[in-house]
């Protein structure tokens, strides 16, 4: 089995969990959101054969995954004692960026390199950063979070498309380019 069909194989399960969305429909409990960060981050671990790459950093060893309803924009957060480092990391690290419907019946996967990204956001978002965190300033009245975020517009137009799920059915993946991207 291959990392498509493998990661394929998770969504159905864990992800387009047809019990538990029926279940939320029928309590009244928004269905949007009911799928944590840490299962995407699984199901792109899947996908590109990588494993999580600890705590602070990239969220798979040399890959960042960010999820988001169809639509909605990509959110990246920096902290900071550790926020530089991943500005930098982000600029040389393949992003996956997953969308989803309401649902999770359809879905869409498309990857961008971070040297793509670099020029028009981490380079960007790095003076914003140390803007964010002025040591002058006193430190109870610092912001605790840097957040920046890459719109889906630019992600659907730029990115290359991996897979798309559609009505919960895989209906296009693309094993050469996720096989060639694997190698690297």
């Amino acid at each position: 089995m291959n990392s498509i069909d493998t990661a394929y194989n998770f969504y159905s399960r864990h992800i387009y969990d047809e019990e538990k969305i029926a279940l939320l429909v029928k309590h009244n409990f928004k269905v949007a959101g009911s799928v944590q960060s840490v299962l995407w981050e699984l199901f792109g671990a899947l996908l590109v054969e990588r494993s999580g790459a600890g705590t602070t950093g990239a969220d798979l060893d040399g890959w960042e995954v960010k999820s988001a309803k169809q639509g909605g924009s990509y959110e990246y957060q920096y902290h900071l004692n550790t926020g530089v480092e991943k500005l930098k990391e982000d600029c040389i690290v393949n992003h996956l960026f997953c969308s989803y419907s309401d649902t999770y019946e359809n879905v869409t996967v498309r990857v961008i390199p971070g040297h793509i990204l670099a020029p028009r956001y981490f380079n960007v978002w790095e003076p914003l950063y140390f803007q964010n965190y002025d040591a002058s300033v006193p430190a109870e009245q610092r912001r605790q979070r840097f957040r920046k975020n890459i719109p889906y517009g630019f992600v659907n137009a730029t990115g290359t498309l991996i897979l798309e799920i559609q009505n919960g059915k895989l209906v296009f993946r693309d094993d050469a380019i996720i096989s060639n991207l694997i190698k690297n």
